[in-house]
């Protein structure tokens, strides 16, 4: 059996979420017995993944880094060219069985052949739940419009849709009832923890003491929030921790960016970042709208307990003896905050590293497996 990938989140973003889950399920699919692995990506023509993969041919200007972005006609065309005229006479030539389209959308948008069972990876439906930031009414419209026609359309054709988490996938559910029937929850995988950096490596000192929150991004995020309630906790608390942030400080109000005891790393390497969830006294994770949460299970690998925020995926990622809170309620996660830095952590590293062996690169490959004999016995029928 030749099974096909999108392989596009690896090749543009290497350093992102997305690419990450994809060089995940890659290794899971390489491991089943019978299989071929056919990867399907774009890149410019001295880029190294041409040499593993069936690419389409992106201009050498294209953006190829993890924080790149293209202007929204720009992408759309781009997207047109591969997923309606690259993909679709590919997967031809290729002689594809199943093929997983890792993104919102990505199925081939016409001509795909009859044989091909399709298989889309939907991590979150955001786009069209979440208000655009920093966007005119009319380009917000425009954009979910586009975005509703592509993950529409991927949705319907779809012979199988893989979500990480049973919120996502009532999500689904709810806003595509006529296709509920396809959904399959797969949690994304966990790769096993980099030896931690020396601190030396880090370029500024770490506190003694410290909280650590990844991820400021995006605005569903909460990285506003959480900061204003820390302040609060530290005023009110004076052995409040030191935060240790791993983002931007342009990603919050200026009056956030320069606050005594936040420390600020925005770029880090993987063993870099291993460290800092090593010695973490907590991690916290405020979003208001999550489809897995990936930082929660990688601070419990190394050990470190986490509070997360109440709904969303986030509760699906955390043990239950770890604190929730209101995402939105201010004066609660101050409270909380003052009340965590006082007490004693709940359960022991060993504990929480088990937890987080739940999604380890085994049980993911398992899960893979079975989720696409179950997509086989289904097309024999």
């Amino acid at each position: 059996m030749r099974i096909g990938l999108d392989y596009r989140a690896a090749t543009l973003a290497p350093g992102s979420g997305p690419a990450r889950q994809v060089l995940a399920l890659e290794r899971a699919l390489r491991r089943r017995p019978d299989t071929e692995t056919v990867l399907f990506t774009e890149a410019p023509l001295d880029h190294p993944h041409r040499a593993i993969a069936v690419a389409a041919d992106l201009p050498a200007a294209a953006p190829t880094g993890a924080g790149a972005s293209v202007g929204a006609a720009a992408g759309l065309r781009r997207r047109w060219r591969f997923e309606a005229g690259f993909l679709p006479a590919a997967l031809r030539a290729e002689q594809v069985d199943v093929y997983i389209a890792a993104a919102e959308g990505g199925l081939p948008v016409w001509r795909k052949p009859a044989s091909v069972r399709q298989v889309l990876l939907l991590h979150d439906l955001f786009k069209l739940t979440l208000r655009r930031p920093k966007s005119s009414p009319l380009r917000a419209l425009a954009a979910r419009m586009l975005d509703e026609a592509a993950i529409g359309h991927s949705i319907a054709s779809a012979d199988a849709i893989w979500t990480p988490s049973r919120y996502t996938t009532a999500e689904c559910g709810r806003l595509y009832p006529a296709h509920a029937h396809k959904l399959y929850v797969l949690p994304d995988a966990v790769a096993p923890m980099p030896a931690p950096a020396e601190r030396s490596r880090l370029g500024q000192p770490l506190p003694p003491r410290y909280w650590l929150l990844v991820g400021t991004r995006e605005p569903r995020r909460n990285a506003d929030l959480f900061l204003r309630a820390w302040l609060d906790a530290r005023r009110q608390h004076y052995d409040t921790p030191d935060l240790v942030v791993v983002g931007s400080p342009a990603d919050v109000p200026a009056e956030l960016q320069r606050l005594n005891g936040v420390h600020w790393f925005e770029q880090v390497a993987d063993d870099e970042l291993a460290r800092l969830y090593y010695d973490a006294e907590r991690l916290w994770q405020p979003s208001y709208a999550e489809g897995f949460g990936l930082p929660v299970l990688e601070a419990l690998a190394a050990g470190t307990p986490v509070a997360v925020a109440e709904g969303g995926a986030l509760e699906e990622v955390a043990p239950v003896d770890m604190p929730r809170f209101d995402p939105h309620d201010r004066p609660q996660l101050a409270q909380l905050m003052i009340r965590l830095s006082r007490e004693s952590v709940v359960g022991n590293a060993e504990q929480r590293r088990a937890f987080a062996q739940r999604f380890a690169p085994n049980a993911y490959a398992a899960r893979v497996g079975a989720l696409l004999d179950e997509l086989l016995k289904r097309s024999d029928r």
